[in-house]
């Protein structure tokens, strides 16, 4: 298998490298919202490229997404709901999905959950939320969701979804336990010892509120070995990434 980048997911990808031969893992995307115009720029065009190549190769392209796509009026969550993404970066990578399925290459689009685990970017939600309740003040959102989804777990349901033959699809890749923003700080909480201040922002806005359908995900690929989805799966990856960084 070939993995484009060298970022969290391509380094936790990693090990599936002597696996799935024929298969290229796009996994050297925009990281995150409020980039210039010119990162954006930059992987549409390395989308385009790392699709001839394939096309040339006779490949899968394997294109890593974003759940944060959800979340608008009426939509459930599930792949092949009609989608108004209400973020400048839901509306980037609905936009790449779209070039990479209408190329005509093998593919399998990914739409990923919040994946985390160690060696991630600190300016992500749960690090972000750690470092805000060591200094005892936090910003929550009402009615903000987050599926949480360890690293492992992620690298697993990949493994599975290769190994199961699966392609020409769009997947959404999550654990199924979206929960409020605030369960997660609760925790967090709780097994830091902290308390903190909790300064609500913003008024409820279901932008903030993506929850991603994993109904077509199960019926695909069973559940990695120890990864038990289910309601309260979100503690355990909470706990799971305090132990391995130390947090």
């Amino acid at each position: 298998m070939d993995i484009i980048g060298k970022g969290f997911l391509a380094r936790h990808l990693w090990p599936l490298r002597d696996a799935h031969p024929g298969v290229t893992v796009l996994a050297a995307g925009v990281p995150r919202q409020h980039l210039p115009d010119g990162e954006h720029e930059r992987e549409a065009a390395l989308v385009r490229e790392t699709v001839a190549r394939c096309l040339r190769r006779g490949e899968l392209l394997v294109f890593l997404s974003t759940a944060s796509m959800y979340g608008g009026p009426g939509c459930r969550g599930r792949e092949d709901d009609p989608l108004v993404p209400s973020t400048r970066y839901g509306r980037h990578k609905f936009a790449l999905e779209r070039v990479v399925r209408e190329s005509g290459v093998a593919h399998l689009v990914l739409r990923l959950a919040y994946v985390l685990g160690p060696h991630g970017p600190d300016f992500r939600l749960v690090p972000a939320l750690v470092s805000q309740l060591r200094e005892g003040r936090v910003r929550v959102h009402p009615g903000a969701r987050r599926d949480l989804l360890h690293v492992a777990d992620f690298v697993g349901l990949v493994d599975g979804l290769l190994a199961a033959g699966v392609r020409d699809e769009t997947v959404n890749v999550a654990s199924g336990d979206c929960v409020d923003v605030r369960e997660l700080v609760a925790h967090l909480k709780h097994r830091l010892g902290l308390e903190a201040e909790e300064v609500v922002v913003g008024g409820g806005d279901s932008a903030f509120s993506h929850c991603p359908s994993v109904v077509k995900l199960r019926r695909l690929v069973p559940e990695p070995a120890g990864a038990r989805f289910g309601p309260g799966y979100h503690r355990r990856a909470l706990d799971r990434y305090l132990r391995e960084t130390g947090a």
